[in-house]
Order: structure tokens, then sequence, then C-alpha cells
């Protein structure tokens, strides 16, 4: 059995979280520069089994697509064509972002860093990860 991995993908960053062999744990991995997604997808891929992903589905408060989702369905139609062996989820993102600055600022980290937005990035994909494997084991 290999990861599952989370993407919370941005126009200019993504957040990587990824689950333990065992797919029990989401852990926040990494804020990579969109630009250089897939130069770091194939460095990780070669050193980790990843049976899956989990890319976010940004939506507003009314379920209408956000502005990203073009940007995100080009991302996934070259991650397919690059891993075919890697199968693709989709999960609803809403709320993922203010959630991850809740906890941030909860965790007592200074306002510096909790305004770094490659934490918010980082921690978003975790609460994306973390939530898609309560609801694979309901």
């Amino acid at each position: 059995m290999g990861k599952i991995m989370a993407i919370d993908y941005g126009k200019k960053r993504c957040g990587i979280a990824v689950t333990d062999d065992m797919q029990i744990i989401a852990s926040g991995l990494e804020t990579i520069e969109t630009r250089d997604i897939f130069e770091f997808l194939k460095k990780y891929f070669v050193e980790n089994q990843v049976d899956s992903i989990v890319v976010g589905l940004p939506t507003d408060l009314k379920g209408n697509l956000s502005e990203v989702e073009t940007e995100i369905l080009k991302f996934l139609e070259r991650f397919k064509s690059e891993f075919p062996e890697v199968e693709i989820h989709r999960f609803d993102e809403r709320f993922t972002s203010k959630m991850a600055s809740f906890f941030i600022s909860q965790s007592g980290k200074s306002k510096k860093k909790r305004e770094e937005k490659g934490l918010i990035d980082k921690v978003s994909a975790t609460i994306i990860l973390q939530n898609f494997l309560e609801q694979k084991q309901r």
C-alpha cells in the first residue's frame, strides 16, 4: 500500500500533504511554487509509492466552481498523462483555508508566521486529506 497525497492547487502555490504508508494519518509536507509542481512530483514519486492524489474542488458558498478550477483541470490532464498509474480523487475544499488560518492561529505561532501563505496552503492540503480519509473510512 502506498501513500495518498493531497494537493491544494493554487495559481501561485500548491500546498502538499501526504498520508503515512498505512493511509491513516495526514501530514503537511511542503508548499511548492505551482510552476515547479511536476518537477516536485516526479522526484517525490520516484522515492515514495503514491497510490492516489486528492485535489481540492474549489467551490464558493453557493456551490459554484471558482475560477482556479480551469487551471486545476489543465493540471489534472497533464497529471494523468505523466502519472497514469496514480488514481485521482476530487474533494470539496470549501472553508479549508479559513480552517487552516484558524488552526494556525490556535497553535501559538507568531502573527508573522501565521500570515505566511505557504503555511496556510500546506495546512489546507492536510485538512483536505484528513477529511478525505475520514469520509473514506465511513
